[in-house]
């Protein structure tokens, strides 16, 4: 389902590249319809598990998105509208990337000045193609404009601070950044679990939204009780318990023994994708 949706967003972007045509039907009745679906009839590390990109990360990174964007919205009890325009806009948050060249993307070093300014553009072309085609709502284009836009005025392309930044934005950027920093790049590997809620813990009181980031990681921590771990010292655990006072670090079995992750500070969950 994934794969498949994968596929479906990677002919359209690139579609895209010749004409700014956006097949909405087809996204509507094929694509979102999928997302939904993945989020309620898989467990939610098996589907992340799904999500991480073996290869075209470009386009299954707008699925993983829209799926984690959407399991977000039905934490925060959005209703079905709302959620439906939040899983388009997710989706297609990155759209304006078909402006610019895919080398840019895959390169595997550190980018020129010139080059992340060119990236940086990709917000502005995603909400002028959103904006400018037919039955797109301007909530959804708005979405393309501000993922990268931060709480505390830091973003871009407007320096946006967070009372002037729109929810669905807000929810879309803490996807973005969760897996962004879970999946294996062609400059960087995947990012230790612990590390990504640690620092995503942090940044929730700063960059990213609070309560939407709380919401996500609390819930994301919930799903992983009685899941299988590895553990960063390769060593397979079960969940027992999270510590919502340092909820990365969760106590844990391993054979007969229980490990308290936020005290054997030696040890971490390095992956819950077993």
């Amino acid at each position: 389902m994934i794969n498949e949706a994968t596929e479906q967003i990677k002919e359209i972007f690139l579609s895209l590249h010749s004409s700014e045509h956006v097949p909405i039907d087809q996204i509507t009745s094929d694509i979102i319809p999928a997302i939904k679906q993945a989020t309620e009839n898989t467990g939610v590390f098996k589907l992340l598990a799904e999500l991480q990109s073996k290869d075209d990360y470009t386009y299954r990174h707008n699925i993983a998105v829209g799926v984690i964007a959407t399991l977000i919205g039905k934490w925060l009890n959005l209703d079905e509208p709302d959620l439906s325009h939040l899983t388009l806009a997710a989706t297609l948050h990155d759209i304006g990337k078909v402006k610019i060249p895919l080398e840019i993307f895959n390169k595997p070093g550190r980018l020129t000045d010139i080059e992340y300014r060119l990236i940086k553009k990709h917000a502005q072309y995603g909400y002028n193609i959103l904006k400018n085609s037919k039955g797109i709502p301007h909530r959804v284009a708005l979405v393309a404009l501000q993922h990268h836009e931060r709480e505390d005025g830091g973003g871009y392309p407007a320096g946006l601070t967070g009372e002037h930044i729109d929810t669905f934005s807000k929810i879309v950027a803490v996807a973005d950044v969760f897996h962004a920093m879970t999946s294996k790049r062609t400059y960087h590997e995947a990012r230790p679990f612990y590390q990504v809620i640690s620092e995503m813990r942090e940044g929730g009181f700063g960059q990213l939204d609070g309560t939407i980031t709380l919401t996500f990681i609390q819930k994301i921590m919930e799903q992983m009780v009685g899941e299988y771990v590895t553990l960063t010292n390769g060593r397979q655990a079960k969940v027992i318990l999270i510590n919502q006072y340092d909820p990365a670090n969760p106590l844990v079995q391993v054979g007969n023994q229980f490990i308290d992750l936020s005290k054997d500070t030696a040890v971490h969950i390095g992956s819950p994708f077993t």
